[in-house]
């Protein structure tokens, strides 16, 4: 090979290299940032939210999500307690209030997504056949989730006070953490009852809903959300607690025994 027919060659290479080079680069200023969004959400929410989330990343390849999954009270002292978070969903109106009146969420991000029922569940093969046999000997413990911090205990609490029940049950209940430790020890048999949310009976093959608590014996069950005020990526958080309320959304929700709430 003749010197000039080489340096040609070199020549070639290195256009075609730059060439390359420049290519990278360019598609690297096009290649959409990668977000990753920090969620806390009540516990009850949990499988609606994962399909929801699946559903929004169809088009947004490049988030990710990490959940935070517990009691709405929980969450929402960890949010005041500087955990970094880009938005919250409660399952009580209670938790979002407090941290609103803090001024720890993003004003006029704050919506309504879900509402929900609450229903008396026991294993597949308990007689049990309504609120009223609970009193009965037979049920020895029954889950609720704890006052204090999970909001489906506080409106079992008003159920079981509207129903006249309260001071007779108060020696067989059992605390949970949240609302799906409570339908745990139910599923396993280590209580003989629980109060739960609708959506989360419905999720599970290994108890049955009893009863149907009435609205009028307990607040309206919505789930709030919002963006947290200290998320770093508050326009992404805002876009998809937006995407929440579409009908693509709804439609998972529904799916999940959820119902929607008004605006």
């Amino acid at each position: 090979m003749n010197a000039k027919r080489a340096k040609g060659i070199r020549s070639g290479s290195f256009f075609c290299a730059a060439l390359l080079a420049i290519a990278v680069s360019v598609g690297a200023c096009h290649a959409p940032q990668r977000v990753t969004l920090t969620l806390s959400i009540a516990a009850s929410v949990k499988d609606a939210i994962l399909g929801a989330e699946a559903a929004y990343q169809r088009d947004h390849a490049a988030i990710e999500f990490r959940n935070n999954f517990g009691s709405s009270g929980t969450l929402a002292r960890e949010i005041e307690e500087g955990a970094p978070v880009n938005a919250f969903i409660s399952a009580a109106s209670r938790p979002m209030d407090d941290l609103e009146s803090k001024g720890l969420v993003v004003p006029g991000t704050r919506r309504n997504l879900l509402r929900n029922s609450l229903v008396l569940i026991a294993p597949l093969n308990s007689s049990l056949r309504d609120f009223q046999g609970l009193a009965d000997p037979s049920v020895r413990l029954i889950a609720l989730g704890d006052p204090a911090s999970v909001p489906a205990g506080q409106y079992g609490r008003q159920t079981l006070t509207a129903l006249h029940l309260l001071d007779r049950l108060n020696k067989k209940i059992v605390m949970g953490g949240d609302v799906r430790q409570v339908l745990t020890y139910v599923e396993t048999g280590n209580a003989d009852a629980g109060i739960v949310y609708t959506t989360d009976a419905q999720s599970s093959s290994r108890v049955r809903i009893v009863a149907v608590a009435p609205d009028s014996s307990h607040d309206a069950i919505v789930y709030p959300a919002a963006v947290v005020k200290a998320s770093q990526d508050g326009a992404v958080a805002r876009d998809f607690i937006n995407y929440l309320g579409t009908p693509e959304a709804q439609a998972i929700f529904v799916k999940h025994g959820f119902t929607m709430a008004t605006p």
